[in-house]
Formats: structure tokens, C-alpha cells, sequence
């Protein structure tokens, strides 16, 4: 930026200026001409430039003697006719569908059937990395379970602990290369997207019902919420309706402190509220075993 009170009447040649700026009266056009010149000079990639007038100098830029007479400007074309609008055209109504997704029933090693949707679209990759169709993936799935946990209650056990919970992912994804996301994917085939990711191994493994995440956190609700004081029953209370909203991912350790920062707006909040910190994390991975509790 060049700052100057005539340096630019001059005949200074900077062919890179793009911006001019006045701030001090002109009330010659000679002068005038010269400092804009500046501005016309062209340079490499400068097709036009900017003046900036604060003392309305530009009014020097009409010169009959130079300019000559205006050029009338050529008459506006007729306008082109005005068509009413067209009535608006519904778009069809959706048909309602009439029959339920179709179902299609697997026999498992066990001799028990599972039900899952059937859908040719969906495809998941083997330890291969081969495409195969759900009702065969769900087949190595089960053949795999057993190396993972003994028995069911073996599976709650594991499934209620946030350590042995990510552990168990952790390993079934390395063995399978099931994770997350494909049991979320199965979660929709077996229709319990209102349930846990724990109802979907379960069902696997055993051909048990899935429960809704809303009847787990009712269950233990019942369950905890009596041997808790009104300020821990208010933090479970907030924990239980993001597990039902979100799902169990609410329920790692990794997550608490977020979920604090979100209930009382900052960690030290909420160890006034709550006591310390490793009561605080004690209380929030105790209650979770009800949720995994089996119902009486």
C-alpha cells in the first residue's frame, strides 16, 4: 500500500496498481486523468481496477472535449408476453404398502430358526473379503460366537461391564470382522433397531427375543434407582435417556465425561453435585448391570 499526497500526479508508472483512493480534493481534470491513469495501466492478470472516491472527484471524469457527445442507448427489446401460470400438477400418491417386508427363516447349528429380512441388496464381506448374502454371514457368525463367550449368561456378564464389553467388540471384530457397523446392519435385518447391539449377538447365539432399550433402562430404572439419592437418581435418569436415544455407545467410560459436560455444563459442576469423580464412575458402570439383567 502506497500512501502519498502527489505522488501519483506525477508520472509515476506502477502498472500493478488495482486500487486508488481518494481522500484529498481534485479540482483539476488534467490531474484527475493523470492519477486515474494509473490505474489503467495494464499487467499480467489485471483486466480492471477499483477507485475509491470519499471527496466526489470522479465528478472530473465527464470531458465533452475528449468524451464527444453521448451515445444514445439502444432501445430496450419489447418484453416477451406474459403466460398465466400452469396449475400446479400433484405428484401421485405414494401406494400404501400392503404386505410386510418378506421375512426369510434360517436354520441354525442348533436346530433353531432365525428370522431375518430379506433384502438381495444387502452383502457383507467374509474374513475373505468375499461378498456373501446375510443368511450366510449370519451362519459363519454363529460359528464363531462360541470361541467368544460359553454360554448366555456368560455373554451378559461380559455384555455389562464397559471394559469387557469393548474388549468383547473388540475381539469379534478381529475374529469375524464383525463390528460395529455390521451389527448395526443386522440390528436392521432381525427389525430391532430399538434394541441393544447385545439383543443382536443374543439372538445370534441363542434365538432369544430381542427387548427394547426402553424396557431395559424401565427394568432398571426399578432396579437402581432406590438405592440411589435424589442427585445421582437425577444423573442415572439423564443417562438412561440418552441410552434409550442413542444406544449403548452412551454407556462406554470414554464417554462420561461428555455426558457430564452435557448434563451440568463442566466436569467440576457435577462433582459438586455428584461427589468425586471416582464415585461418579463407579455409579455409572454399576447400573449397568440391571439393564443386562435377565428378567425374572
Amino acid at each position: 500500500m502506497l500512501t502519498t499526497s502527489q505522488k501519483l500526479s506525477t508520472g509515476v508508472d506502477a502498472r500493478n496498481v488495482r486500487n486508488i483512493v481518494l481522500l484529498r480534493p481534485i479540482n483539476s481534470m488534467i490531474e484527475f486523468k493523470q492519477i486515474i491513469g494509473r490505474g489503467t495501466r495494464l499487467f499480467d492478470g489485471k483486466a480492471w481496477f477499483s477507485i475509491y472516491d470519499f471527496v466526489n472527484a470522479c465528478r472530473l471524469f465527464e470531458d465533452k472535449e475528449w468524451d464527444g457527445e453521448p451515445i444514445e442507448p439502444e432501445p430496450e427489446p419489447e418484453p416477451l408476453p406474459v403466460l398465466p401460470p400452469k396449475p400446479p400438477v400433484e405428484p401421485p400418491k405414494p401406494e400404501l404398502a400392503t404386505t410386510a417386508p418378506q421375512m426369510i427363516k434360517i436354520r441354525l447349528a442348533d436346530d433353531k430358526e432365525r428370522e431375518i429380512v430379506h433384502s438381495s441388496a444387502t452383502l457383507f464381506f467374509d474374513r475373505d473379503g468375499k461378498l456373501i448374502p446375510a443368511a450366510e454371514y449370519l451362519q459363519k457368525l454363529f460359528g464363531e460366537l462360541p470361541q467368544l463367550f460359553q454360554n448366555e449368561d456368560e455373554l451378559r456378564r461380559i455384555w455389562s461391564q464397559p471394559m469387557t464389553r469393548k474388549e468383547l467388540l473388540n475381539k469379534l471384530e478381529e475374529r469375524t470382522g464383525c463390528g460395529p457397523e455390521q451389527l448395526a446392519v443386522l440390528q436392521r435385518l432381525i427389525r430391532a433397531e430399538d434394541s441393544d447391539l447385545f439383543d443382536v449377538l443374543e439372538y445370534v447365539a441363542y434365538a432369544a427375543q430381542p427387548v427394547s432399550r426402553a424396557a431395559r433402562a424401565d427394568h432398571a430404572r426399578r432396579k437402581v434407582m432406590p438405592l440411589l439419592d435424589a442427585r445421582q437418581q437425577e444423573f442415572i435418569e439423564f443417562v438412561l435417556s440418552r441410552y434409550v436415544q442413542e444406544g449403548v455407545a452412551e454407556l462406554d467410560t470414554d464417554k462420561l465425561t461428555a455426558l457430564l459436560e452435557l448434563k451440568y455444563r463442566a466436569v467440576a459442576d457435577a462433582v459438586d453435585r455428584l461427589g468425586s469423580i471416582s464415585a461418579i464412575r463407579s455409579s455409572f458402570i454399576e447400573f449397568q448391570g440391571y439393564l443386562y439383567e435377565r428378567a425374572a
